[in-house]
């Protein structure tokens, strides 16, 4: 990390867990132990979760996200949730193109695209994930595939949006694989994605963009994880679902 630049952040991605009391359990027993982290703390939860976390965080340094939206304002999209609906209550992040989103529902670079200026144009801060597929790290394709990414993600996103916006890399190839990412590999894609960022928009903007690590950050890599200096914090899966394993994460994030 490089504090001096930009923010780290610790962001928990509940996935399709927690039920309303099961939520309000968990943040009532987060409250505290976010309470002195010095970087920036996120919980992205299930819709329906939603305006409980929002209401439960008020006057705290917790900010609320949600896990998707669409990249319409209204209309006959069944399921779906707006930008301006998310903000209406208050909501401030929001994941898009998770790879679990576009493995199982189809998200492809082009939605992914029109979330993220959906998303920014309504005044929220965007998660972006990116992340290569274990057959394409494989045959060596890795920056090609991000580099991809990055440009079809963020096609016609100004450079000040950019700066609002946070990417995490997900190795998707070692999500429920059995292989695990090392922090040096964490490193070499992250600095990879900064200096793509940096060909696009400029070594400023560059270093002012937050890239997170999403590929299994839990209490026993997480300091080693954001020791290196292009990884600003990390989008957090399973580890989010526990308030003490969050804490050491929020506790390494802060004090890295």
């Amino acid at each position: 990390m490089n504090k001096e630049l930009r923010q780290a952040i610790i962001a928990g991605n509940w996935k399709m867990n927690k039920t309303r009391p099961e939520a309000k359990a968990l943040i009532e027993e987060l409250k505290p132990i976010a309470a002195n982290a010095s970087c920036g703390v996120v919980i992205c939860v299930p819709y329906t979760n939603l305006e409980t976390a929002v209401e439960l965080t008020k006057g705290t340094n917790i900010k609320v996200g949600a896990e998707n939206v669409h990249f319409e304002k209204s209309g006959a999209f069944t399921g779906e949730i707006s930008a301006d609906m998310l903000t209406e209550i208050g909501v401030e992040y929001v994941i898009i193109g998770h790879s679990e989103r576009r493995q199982y529902f189809g998200e492809t670079d082009e939605t992914v695209n029109k979330r993220t200026k959906a998303a920014l144009a309504a005044g929220l801060k965007p998660i972006v994930c990116v992340g290569e597929l274990l057959w394409e790290r494989e045959c060596d394709i890795t920056e090609e595939v991000i580099a991809r990414q990055i440009k079809l993600d963020l096609f016609d996103v100004s450079a000040e949006d950019v700066k609002k916006t946070v990417i995490a890399y997900e190795p998707v190839w070692a999500i429920g694989t059995g292989k695990t990412a090392t922090a040096e590999q964490a490193q070499e894609v992250c600095a990879f994605i900064r200096a793509t960022l940096a060909k696009l928009y400029g070594q400023d903007v560059a270093d002012a963009v937050t890239i997170q690590y999403g590929g299994s950050m839990n209490p026993k890599n997480a300091s080693e994880l954001v020791a290196q200096p292009d990884v600003d914090g990390g989008l957090i899966g399973g580890a989010s679902l526990k308030a003490a394993d969050f804490g050491v994460l929020l506790d390494a994030a802060s004090n890295g």
